[in-house]
């Protein structure tokens, strides 16, 4: 067995709470690990305008805002200038949507609409007709309704309180889809196709085995990412029983050891495939604390001399005894914790030591810093 000793000396840091993941690889069903290919939502996008705000609308120095307001009073027979408008209980608005898979013309879905202005609060405000587009350019819904925002904002004689976001709201329900987005779950050739959600070659052979364990050698792995099955004649007519016969068959996925570090909160999270070869570890801590203080220097009586203000500076360097400890060859992620625990190690002394461990060769994972 391979033998590393490393000497490595940290700073101490604030002591953080570090969340670990411990849990082993547990068995799921193949639904939450992968997906029918061709089965997506669709992003619809729209422009219009939300109207009854009191007073919290866009300011009269938006152009758009006021060109908006005259182009939709024009289509209802009315001409003015966007000069002549001066109201500020209209905002212009962007609307967003997640068209579903399989939903038909005349159902329902939310939207999310959202200030592109200056204005101040959405609060009670109608979203006007608005029609929402796809990357295509054609419309698949229309939007109407009120605005709830969840929140609030006001403000009086210099003061002011907001709770949540005010200048963004939600319409529940209030777009009506007015084209289907048509899908298709089988293939030409009579097979459809699991898309993984993490590519990875182990659980692509699992599902494959799973599969064909079940119903015979109907599936094929053309990728870690990607299964094939071929539809059985006795579900010609109920692929949809046959794609639910599928999802609740149960695999154990493979995940590769992986660390996740975000330096900047002091958070580690570990998978459960964490290995490490032996290595020694010190830990110790360095503190530095610089003093300044101010002298006054004040010349004798009559002497004709002048006060003099001078500044101290004195430095002082403090190092605590390392503690050593030798963590041996594991292949539990839970022994590494209870280990660095063990010496004294903060979050911000975990992390420097990871990233040592991964530099020496000594640690057996990818090691992932966000």
């Amino acid at each position: 067995m391979r033998r590393l000793i490393i000497m490595i000396t940290i700073l101490s840091c604030a002591m953080a709470i570090v969340p670990t993941a411990l849990a082993a690889s547990s068995i799921t069903r193949i639904k939450d690990v992968a997906k029918v290919q061709g089965v997506r939502a669709n992003q619809l996008v729209g422009y219009g305008l939300v109207t009854g705000l009191a007073g919290t609308g866009d300011s009269n120095t938006l152009v758009q805002t006021r060109q908006s307001i005259a182009n939709m009073l024009k289509s209802f027979g009315l001409t003015v200038t966007d000069s002549q408008l001066k109201s500020k209980n209209v905002a212009a608005v962007m609307v967003t949507a997640q068209l579903p898979a399989f939903v038909k013309p005349g159902d329902t879905i939310d939207m999310t609409v959202s200030s592109m202005g200056d204005a101040k609060s959405l609060q009670g405000g109608i979203l006007l007709q608005t029609p929402l587009k796809a990357a295509n350019g054609q419309v698949y819904a229309v939007g109407q309704g009120p605005v709830s925002t969840g929140g609030f904002s006001a403000s009086g004689g210099g003061s002011s309180l907001q709770k949540n976001f005010p200048t963004t709201g939600t319409t529940p329900n209030g777009a009506i889809v007015e084209r289907e987005v048509p899908t298709q779950l089988i293939s030409p050739s009579g097979s459809i196709t699991l898309a993984l959600s993490q590519p990875d070659f182990t659980t692509a052979a699992r599902i494959g085995d799973a599969i064909n364990n079940r119903f015979g050698n109907i599936s094929t792995t053309r990728d870690p990412g990607t299964v094939v099955v071929s539809v059985p004649s006795t579900y010609d007519n109920d692929v949809v029983g046959f794609v639910a016969s599928i999802e609740e068959l149960y695999i154990n996925p493979d995940t590769i050891a992986k660390i996740i570090i975000n330096e900047r909160t002091g958070t580690i999270v570990m998978g459960s495939n964490v290995t490490i070869d032996e290595v020694a570890v010190a830990q110790g801590g360095l503190s530095i604390r610089i003093d300044r203080t101010t002298d006054v220097s004040q010349p004798p009586p009559f002497s004709g001399g002048s006060t003099v203000v001078t500044n101290n500076t004195s430095v002082d360097v403090k190092e605590d005894k390392a503690n050593v400890m030798v963590l041996p060859s594991t292949a539990s992620v839970g022994d590494v914790v209870n280990a660095l625990n063990a010496i004294g190690a903060t979050p911000r002394d975990i992390i420097s030591i990871l990233q040592a461990m991964k530099a020496a060769g000594a640690l057996h994972a990818d090691l992932q810093i966000i």
